[in-house]
């Protein structure tokens, strides 16, 4: 099967497979899901839950998971729907203390200004009242005379507050069904346009039990596109780091299970290097240095890993200081050797023979990944991405989030150019690609289950 694309225009969601066009209603037999393109929206007020989470310290770090829901927003708009927005912003819940700290670094005001700036329609967020420990607990009869002015198109939208402070969101309990119900009473309809949001919570999931339910276009694309990740084109080499790994050992497993070659970085490949040469290396955990040993086995009988042999060691963490960092070689590394920080690839590792006859002969290139410990060290994640795109045959998926956001810094003209290139694709949620690929089926997510079972009821 050949790799396919899938586009959504305004009114519009089908998938290219194999040169043929799958019109709105195909796609709804392939996903068998309800779809924003079916949805009476004429005079309705549309609840739109997004993956606006590009927020850092009150400041936009890329737009592109804001631009990508704009034809959801557009189609909504066109057909008579009136628009209340929410979207989740980092992580205010504090676990040790079990507290909700409200932030404006956290606000979702840099997303809405920018919106207006794009899109010239003017977006209220409304004000609730917060407690100290749990965010806010309610949302108020306030909010009506925000809805009234909506629905007399006084206003262009409402955008709520960061989902993530209201203390129901996350909740269980008598909390969650009170935030539910308050949410679904502001709106007619619901649509899920927040494919990086695949976590059970109250406006991704539970929602879906009380309004009419639809995947918007951006969902639907990035459905369709990583169905072609767990069918891909061969050979398939996927490249995935990571900070922690026992986090990471679900899809890991799997991964390895369907590629043909695989290529590690960060401290996932750290780790596996301990439990395969027996070295220690900082930062590493003895506990994952045992999780990984299954992975080595598995290897030596399979060989899919293709090592990177040059890598950076620096004595710290706090910066890239003169004379405290060097390269190193896999092939020294003997068992009870010690060293301090491994940041980052060298950038010779990708012009090795392994390594780049694989990314060469690769038809499919799956890319969740930042090699080295940015902003300091970032050379290894820079050759990375080049030697992907000296690669004119391959279908190229990134995953989203820090991957997205070090390819667009480090190649500002490449990632431009990818955003129009029918050879790249890039996902707004690489841990949701991780996800499906654990479970196999993009129609596993919960929030997806979520969405079909709104259909039958």
């Amino acid at each position: 099967m050949a790799p396919y694309t899938c586009e959504n225009g305004i009114g519009v969601g089908y998938c290219v497979d194999d040169g043929r066009e799958l019109q709105a209603s195909d796609v709804n037999t392939k996903l068998q899901l309800p779809l924003l393109q079916e949805a009476d929206l004429k005079d309705k007020v549309v609840l739109l839950r997004v993956d606006h989470n590009v927020v850092k310290k009150g400041k936009i770090l890329d737009q592109y998971r804001i631009d990508v829901t704009l034809p959801t927003m557009y189609n909504i708009v066109e057909r008579g729907g009136r628009l209340i927005i929410m979207s989740h912003i980092g992580r205010p819940y504090d676990k040790k203390t079990k507290t909700i700290n409200i932030s404006e670094d956290e606000s979702v005001d840099a997303v809405v200004a920018y919106l207006q700036r794009k899109m010239r329609i003017r977006f209220v967020v409304p004000k609730f009242r917060t407690t100290d420990k749990e965010g806010i607990l309610d949302i108020d009869t306030s909010i009506n005379w925000l809805v009234k002015d909506l629905r007399n198109r006084k206003i262009g939208g409402i955008y709520l507050p960061n989902t993530r402070w209201f203390a129901g969101e996350e909740d269980k309990g008598e909390k969650l069904e009170r935030f539910v119900m308050q949410l679904a009473g502001l709106a007619d309809v619901f649509v899920n346009d927040a494919f990086g949001s695949w976590q059970p919570h109250a406006s991704t999931y539970h929602i879906s039990k009380y309004l009419p339910s639809y995947a918007g276009l951006c969902m639907q694309d990035e459905l369709c596109h990583v169905e072609a990740v767990l069918t891909p084109s061969r050979p398939f080499v996927a490249i995935v780091a990571g900070a922690k790994y026992d986090t990471k050992i679900g899809p890991l497993t799997k991964i390895y299970n369907t590629v043909d070659k695989l290529v590690l970085g960060g401290v996932i490949y750290n780790t596996y290097l301990c439990a395969k040469y027996g070295v220690k290396i900082g930062g590493v955990q003895d506990s994952d240095i045992e999780l990984a040993k299954e992975l080595v086995k598995k290897d030596r009988e399979q060989n899919k890993i293709v090592e990177m042999n040059a890598l950076v060691e620096s004595d710290t963490l706090e910066g890239k200081f003169e004379g405290q960092y060097r390269t190193i070689n896999v092939k020294d590394f003997a068992p009870g050797q010690t060293y301090k920080y491994i940041v980052d690839v060298d950038p010779v590792s990708f012009e090795s023979g392994d390594v780049m006859e694989a990314l060469n002969s690769a038809k499919t290139i799956f890319v969740n990944a930042v090699m080295g410990f940015m902003p300091h060290f970032w050379h290894g994640t820079s050759k990375m991405d080049e030697v992907i795109d000296n690669n004119p045959h391959a279908q190229k998926f990134f995953g989203g989030g820090d991957t997205l956001q070090a390819f667009k810094s480090l190649h500002p003209v490449l990632y431009q150019a990818a955003l129009d290139n029918v050879n790249y694709y890039l996902f707004t949620g690489g841990g949701t690609v991780l996800k499906v690929i654990e479970e196999g089926d993009p129609m596993g997510l919960e929030t997806v289950k979520a969405l079909m079972q709104s259909k039958e009821n």
